[in-house]
């Protein structure tokens, strides 16, 4: 469980490496993508989200503070679904998407600590 555990934290990681990194380098295609949305395109605003993207998946990687970073990645994720409800995005591609994500980047972790396991096990029952 563990290794799969670290191969869907890669991916995972991979994906949000490549989402905080094009904040980061301010890249025009954000701003294009986020002023639809109702976020200022600016890149002040562009770079503050990056950063704290990029914070939240240091907390995510760093075994001690990983639980923490996993906390703080779905609370970003919450702040996207919002904002794709607000504007009427559509629900199984974009509103929904921050779901898909959030679950991936738990689901790795619980297959990766067998503390969280043990705190949120998965069980079936029987009849």
């Amino acid at each position: 469980m563990r290794k799969i555990g670290i191969g869907v934290t890669v991916l995972v990681a991979l994906f949000w490496i490549m989402d905080a990194g094009m904040k980061l380098a301010v890249l025009p295609q954000v701003a294009e993508t986020i002023a639809p949305l109702g976020w200022p395109g600016d890149p002040a605003t562009i770079l503050t989200l990056g950063l704290i993207q990029a914070i939240c998946l240091v907390l995510y990687l760093v075994p001690r503070t990983s639980v923490l970073g996993a906390i703080l990645l779905t609370a970003y994720l919450g702040g996207a679904i919002a904002t794709h409800a607000r504007v009427g995005s559509p629900l199984p591609t974009h509103t929904l998407f921050g779901v898909y994500v959030g679950l991936l980047t738990w689901g790795a972790l619980w297959l990766r600590l067998p503390a969280l396991r043990a705190l949120l096990p998965c069980r079936t029952t029987e009849a």
